[in-house]
């Protein structure tokens, strides 16, 4: 006897051997399941007591099947009423009923249990008795935050989730993750990553892969990736943790995908790197200052200050004085000539301009010339082209061939104009932008404090 109440013999069941079948058959359907399981009939006699009841409680069903409801053993004499009269009064109720108390163990302990009851109907359609299935409450609840936590993750979380199945492409898309990618929940499942991701494809399909082989990295990564929208690429920066997910049913883990987490961290990444930027061209400026203090020759150390200036801001920089000496602002147009200038085609300290003093030979529009007119900087940019068109527009402005980005800024002292400091950057870079402007101005004022000093040493008597 393991589930149920059945008669030792074959008089009490019948002559037709079917129904032992049938009992025995229900008897093992009922061992088999996973959930606590026990019957009453009509009177609150105990009918049915599967194994898992048995495992919770102790109570095998020798123990239980035949007794009057669970007083005096599977409950205090105390609580032992109450537990029947809710248990039973799912006979007269439609539906099921959810209650929450104690039981006792064989051996004495307490289990807090959530049963849920319902009446068997009779073959007159009456209700014959009762259902109960039973478990433990921590087990329930649980199982209940787990259901919960996944619903909110999928519907409220403040962060992107997509689980990613073997063959990486996205299986379930929460809703942040799909206003991220930028596209429906629907619409992203199935789709290659590719599809979605202009750049950086390659880097998380490589820690995806990884994570199904070896299991969860030991911290979140940052990964900077470029997005396809509508309207257009995105640069971004996600900070992504992974966890490896595995089938709970099987004895061997099979591996079910990949559960991807992420947070968009693109404006604090910028404004580390800014920062980061920020005091690099600030300590360069301080070395740079020191460098040239050192320096007897003034143009050698408005070349100093070239120099310092270069490095992690551009590939080549030159220097335009105005030929003649410095003049006041706004005063007519002017000449120049090329002073210092970095070596093109290789690294090295800027080399000193030639004695002849010639003036350069600049095509009207020129971005330096314009930078005189404006007393203020001017950038100018090749744009998208192909390298061979590059190399004209470079040669066409008298800058070295590579060059591609330029940012011209004016030279002042004293209300004077000494000339303009370029900057050139090659196609590798970015073109200039309002913060390199702000950085090429500083180094422009202490190149023209140099600069004016050694005009002022040149024109001494």
């Amino acid at each position: 006897m393991s589930a149920s109440r059945r008669s030792g013999t074959t008089d009490e069941l019948g002559p037709h051997e079917p129904e032992r079948d049938g009992a025995d058959l229900l008897a093992a359907l009922l061992d088999g399941m996973d959930a606590a399981l026990c019957a009453f009939d009509a009177d609150g006699v105990v009918t049915h007591w599967n194994r898992e009841a048995e495992r919770i409680l102790g109570w095998s069903a020798t123990d239980a099947v035949g007794r009057h409801g669970f007083a005096g053993w599977a409950v205090r004499t105390a609580d032992a009423e109450e537990v029947e009269g809710r248990l039973l009064s799912a006979m007269q109720a439609p539906g099921r009923q959810v209650h929450e108390f104690a039981l006792l163990t064989k051996e004495g302990g307490r289990v807090l249990v959530r049963t849920q009851s319902a009446a068997v109907p009779g073959p007159n359609g009456k209700p014959a008795g009762v259902y109960c299935a039973f478990s433990e409450v921590h087990a329930q609840i649980d199982l209940e935050r787990s259901i919960a936590l996944s619903e909110a993750l999928f519907d409220d979380a403040a962060w992107g989730v997509v689980l990613v199945d073997v063959d990486l492409r996205p299986a379930v898309v929460n809703a942040h993750a799909a206003r991220a990618l930028g596209s429906g929940r629907t619409a992203l499942l199935g789709r290659p990553l590719g599809e979605l991701l202009a750049q950086g494809v390659e880097e998380l399909e490589s820690a995806l892969t990884h994570v199904l082989a070896e299991g969860a990295p030991p911290a979140p990564a940052e990964m900077w990736v470029t997005l396809r929208t509508a309207e257009g690429e995105q640069r971004r920066c996600w900070r992504s943790g992974f966890l490896r997910l595995a089938s709970p049913l099987a004895e061997e883990p099979v591996p079910l995908g990949v559960g991807w987490l992420f947070q968009d961290v693109t404006e604090s990444k910028q404004t580390e790197q800014e920062a980061a930027l920020l005091r690099f061209r600030t300590n360069q400026l301080h070395r740079a200052a020191r460098a040239a203090a050192e320096c007897e020759d003034p143009a050698e150390a408005a070349s100093v200050h070239l120099d310092f200036a270069l490095a992690g801001f551009a590939d080549h920089a030159l220097i335009d004085r105005v030929a003649g000496g410095p003049v006041p602002d706004g005063e007519g147009p002017v000449r120049l000539v090329r002073g210092p200038a970095t070596p093109s085609g290789a690294p090295g300290p800027s080399l000193p301009a030639g004695r002849a003093g010639l003036p350069v030979r600049y095509a009207e529009g020129h971005p330096a010339l314009q930078c005189v007119e404006r007393i203020g900087s001017v950038r100018a940019s090749a744009g998208a082209t192909d390298p061979e068109r590059a190399r004209d527009w470079a040669a066409a402005r008298q800058w070295p061939a590579d060059s591609v980005h330029a940012l011209c800024v004016v030279l002042r002292s004293r209300g004077r104009t000494l000339g303009v400091v370029t900057f050139l950057r090659a196609a590798s870079r970015t073109q200039f932008e309002k913060s390199d402007a702000t950085y090429a101005e500083d180094v422009a004022v202490r190149i023209a404090t140099t600069l004016d000093l050694a005009a002022t040493l040149d024109h001494r008597p």
